[in-house]
């Protein structure tokens, strides 16, 4: 086959059922799925879709001019282990570009034949769904018939008014479903049966949720409580069909179950928008199955605390929230920061909800449609990340018609820097939920729908850390991946972990050694591209390593944070200051400040190594400071203080967490010295 050399210059059409059919460096024509925040999905055929990722792209991802449902060209780069399909780009983005087109056909005869270009441009419409309407008992059944396929489709709808709008005197739609349920009417099911029932001709009734528009037809996400599943509806190709019925509709649905490359789907025969009793008796269904599905029964402690036991209803809420936010096919934005404590905490939550988001949804890239983690530089979820979430979820609400999203903010969020961030969110209708093991002010619990703080509950947490209350919440929102969370809580403490926390790493299998390796992995790699979540890296490493990735990194965590460490000793200026010993450290003149370690993990280093020397470390920036103390330092007193000894220097507590306070440039030294002072005086 001479076209076999020249594949870079043939597109070819897939027509297989697995991603393990296809060959990296071809290219295939494909039709775009759906947008994420890292790149498109690419539906090469109805069972295989592929990622292209936006690093791939030769343009911003925002100025691509792609909708849903386009035809589009790609190249497969590589198919993994797991069935995930890498794409890369094509600069070509027309048949006519190619030199030639040919099927790929692993399970057929047709494989390599080329594609005739009088029928390319037919083939290229053709969507994923290509079975007509069934065809009502008193129609002319002959196919053959151009004008009789056109009869089909009319038929499809029984009521008055066509999916594409068109009004028509209703025709009652019956074929193939006596036989199924012996009368007229098909039985109403719940999609959790779908699996016994392909074949037949059923009726669902319940809440779409999802709507995507393909090249050939409307694909319709319903949800009844008991699962989702996606309805396939057809008028014409790329046609929107049903066009009144959106998200939040709530519907009841006639149709044949069938499974297409081992996911099931429901043909669209009719489907009718449900209004006044009949929608309330099924949003009333729902709202009882989601109630009862969404509340954990107990909270599943990973371990023994008295804060823990102080929170328990506060995770039990937490965890009805998240669980309840995948029965809705609601997205879930977990925001975290960028440290190991706040990525364990992150990937203990990702850990629990992907599992449940499969089980919801047939889809095979639904878990990054409704699952996100975005880590934060910092501990405020301030204006800027707000404001970057809100216009990602409006996007995603106009362009793919996704719901509002729940947006979980682990170790941030919890004090009030972050209310102007909250507000913002609450403003548009988004969920909020809070969970924090540290310090926390009660202003906030007005700020958002639920906070898990052990300090608002009155207990004392000063060795609880958050990566260990999110494992918790995690095991209760998924109590089948306990074990497999086991040791996160070892991993997530810097100083001395509580027994409890070793005592069920070692059951897992990770002595101190490894939880330390894992702990100084995830440090180093989440200072690198700090805002991008790295899913599959940090699963490799806190889940799947066998030693020797977590071991490497954690080899190169060590020799830069001890280099770092070395060359700031060495440029401390110590002072005396009412009997008490103050480091200052020029982080601007004596760190490399574009490498890591980060300042913040910088100078707890150096506070857990020099503690027995002095009281109080601080480090200075060009407009910034951060305090390291043993005592129960009040910031914002701090802050109060050196503002009224320094007016004109702009002294503002920044962040309570991260024991940040921020000034102005130009006032350094005077508001070096106030903070030191005021700091100081109140130890």
């Amino acid at each position: 086959m001479d076209w076999i050399t020249h594949e870079e210059d043939v597109w070819f059409d897939f027509r297989g059922s697995a991603p393990d059919q296809l060959v990296s460096e071809r290219y295939y024509k494909g039709t775009v799925d759906g947008f994420a925040d890292f790149g498109v999905f690419v539906d090469l055929s109805p069972g295989v879709t592929g990622l292209l990722h936006r690093s791939e792209l030769d343009r911003r991802l925002e100025s691509l001019d792609w909708e849903p449902g386009d035809t589009v060209f790609v190249q497969v780069k590589n198919v993994r282990d797991n069935g995930n399909v890498d794409l890369a780009w094509s600069k070509r983005q027309s048949g006519g570009e190619f030199r030639g087109a040919r099927i790929h056909d692993p399970e057929g005869d047709a494989d390599g034949d080329p594609i005739d270009e009088s029928t390319a441009d037919e083939d290229e419409d053709a969507g994923p769904v290509r079975k007509r309407p069934t065809p009502s008992d008193d129609e002319d059944e002959d196919e053959d018939s151009e004008d009789d396929a056109e009869s089909e489709r009319d038929a499809g709808s029984s009521t008055t008014e066509t999916p594409s709008g068109s009004e028509q005197e209703p025709t009652p739609q019956t074929n193939g479903r006596q036989a199924v349920a012996g009368t007229g009417t098909p039985d109403r099911v719940d999609v959790s049966s779908l699996d016994d029932r392909v074949g037949e001709t059923v009726r669902l009734e319940g809440e779409i949720v999802g709507v995507r528009q393909t090249s050939g037809p409307t694909v319709f996400e319903l949800r009844d409580g008991t699962g989702v599943v996606d309805c396939a509806a057809f008028v014409e190709a790329g046609v929107r069909a049903y066009p009144d019925a959106e998200v939040g509709s709530v519907v009841r649905l006639d149709g044949e179950v069938e499974r297409r490359y081992d996911e099931l789907q429901v043909e669209t025969e009719e489907l009718t928008i449900l209004t006044d009793d009949e929608a309330a008796t099924v949003e009333e269904r729902l709202a009882d199955a989601l109630t009862a599905e969404a509340r954990p029964d107990a909270v599943a402690s990973l371990v023994e605390h008295d804060a823990v036991d102080a929170v328990a209803e506060s995770l039990q809420d937490a965890a009805e929230t998240i669980r309840r936010a995948v029965l809705e096919s609601r997205p879930v934005v977990v925001r975290h920061v960028a440290s190991a404590d706040g990525y364990v905490a992150g990937a203990a939550i990702e850990r629990a909800v992907l599992p449940l988001i499969r089980e919801e949804h047939a889809a095979a890239d639904a878990e990054y449609h409704y699952f996100t983690r975005r880590p934060l530089e910092g501990s405020v979820y301030d204006m800027d990340d707000a404001t970057n979430d809100v216009t990602r979820m409006l996007q995603d609400r106009d362009r793919h018609d996704e719901k509002l999203p729940l947006v979980l903010l682990v170790g941030t969020g919890s004090t009030v820097e972050s209310s102007d961030g909250l507000g913002l969110l609450g403003i548009y209708g988004a969920r909020r939920v809070v969970v924090d093991a540290e310090v926390a002010d009660a202003a906030v619990a007005d700020d958002c729908d639920a906070i898990v703080n052990p300090g608002l509950a009155g207990a004392a947490a000063a060795d609880l850390s958050t990566g260990a209350l999110a494992a918790t919440l995690a095991a209760t929102v998924n109590p089948e991946v306990r074990d497999g969370i086991a040791h996160l809580p070892a991993v997530s403490y810097w100083g001395d972990a509580p027994e409890s926390a070793l005592d069920l790493a070692a059951e897992a299998g990770y002595d101190a050694d490894r939880t330390r390796e894992l702990r100084e992995a995830i440090a180093l790699e989440a200072y690198y591209q700090s805002y991008e979540d790295k899913r599959e890296l940090i699963t490799d490493l806190l889940f799947d390593d066998a030693g020797g990735l977590a071991g490497h990194i954690s080899e190169q965590f060590r020799q830069k944070l001890d280099a770092e460490v070395d060359t700031a000793t060495a440029n401390i200026d110590r002072r005396e200051t009412d009997g008490v010993t103050v480091d200052v450290l020029d982080t601007d003149a004596y760190t490399h400040r574009f490498d890591f370690p980060p300042t913040s993990l910088l100078l707890d280093e150096l506070h857990r190594r020099h503690d027995d020397d002095a009281r109080l470390i601080v480090g200075v920036g060009t407009d910034e400071l951060y305090l390291r103390s043993d005592a129960d330092l009040d910031l914002r007193g701090v802050a109060g203080d050196a503002a009224d000894s320094a007016p004109d220097a702009g002294i503002v507590a920044a962040s309570v967490r991260d024991g940040r306070l921020e000034f102005l440039s130009g006032r350094r030294d005077a508001a070096v010295d106030a903070v030191v002072d005021a700091a100081v005086d109140r130890l």
